[in-house]
């Protein structure tokens, strides 16, 4: 892909986080949101209900209808495809994303999230359908060197895996301050501002974000943190059986590489 060619790393979420449900409704954020949702028969078939963040471009989105869009909806919707299943895609903020899964709110997560032991203590996982790597965002100016980080005042997402990255190594160390935020979108505002020196960023993030960035680049090379994402879903949900299978075919027959390139390019 330009800007960044090897394989692609995201989220660690406190998973016992009970934080405020967002209301849900398909393909758009709304109060009506169902106690129980599961997936259930209609007359199209299975129908299952898929949350995703709406606000992590260009995994997911919230256009200005209010849909979403991004690769993980495409995930999502080619998923369904393959399972012969009508697809309803929620939005949710992603604090709430494991609680609202637990809480029976829908069947599955597809939203960029990290397969990781903590939350795989309390969700399932299928096999990855997509792995990233971190990069550091700054300006180009030379003042910021992964190689030499002392005084610097660094960002990222909240509770994600480069967050967490963040605050073990260098919050509070050799004079670094770690600040993180509740969405890429905010950190990178204050790297724009001069708030933080530099961003930990995904590299497809970094790749969405720099084209209209052109003072800033990714500085150094990128880190591969062995993370990769999987569609959470509750323990022992027989979905998880048929999602993995609808994952495969997918990849076999190149779908899951066109959907990539639709979304991030080459």
């Amino acid at each position: 892909m330009s800007l960044f060619d090897s394989k692609l790393s995201r989220k660690v979420l406190p998973v016992l986080v009970m934080a405020g449900m967002v209301g849900l409704t398909g393909c758009s954020k709304s109060d009506n949101a169902a106690e129980g949702a599961s997936a259930a028969d209609s007359k199209e078939g299975k129908t299952i209900r898929i949350a995703t963040e709406g606000a992590y471009p260009p995994f997911n989105f919230t256009n200005n209808d209010g849909s979403l869009g991004g690769f993980d909806v495409d995930v999502a919707n080619a998923i369904c495809a393959e399972m012969k299943a009508k697809c309803e895609i929620v939005s949710q903020d992603w604090d709430g994303l494991i609680p609202g899964l637990l809480a029976n709110k829908y069947d599955a997560i597809i939203a960029g999230m990290s397969i990781t032991p903590e939350r795989s203590a309390t969700v399932d996982f299928t096999e990855p359908y997509f792995s990233n790597t971190m990069v550091w965002l700054a300006k180009k100016d030379g003042t910021f060197s992964p190689d030499n980080i002392s005084n610097k005042d660094l960002g990222s997402q909240r509770s994600t895996t480069l967050g967490e990255y963040l605050l073990a190594n260098f919050d509070n160390k050799d004079g670094n301050k770690v600040n993180l935020y509740d969405t890429y979108e905010n950190a990178y505002l204050d790297l724009k501002s001069g708030r933080v020196d530099a961003v930990l960023a995904e590299k497809v993030s970094a790749a969405d974000w720099l084209p209209e960035n052109p003072e800033y680049a990714v500085i150094g090379k990128e880190i591969d943190n062995d993370d990769h994402l999987g569609i959470a879903l509750r323990k022992n949900d027989a979905l998880k059986e048929e999602f993995n299978a609808a994952i495969n075919t997918l990849r076999s027959k190149g779908e899951l590489a066109k959907i990539e390139e639709a979304n991030f390019g080459k």
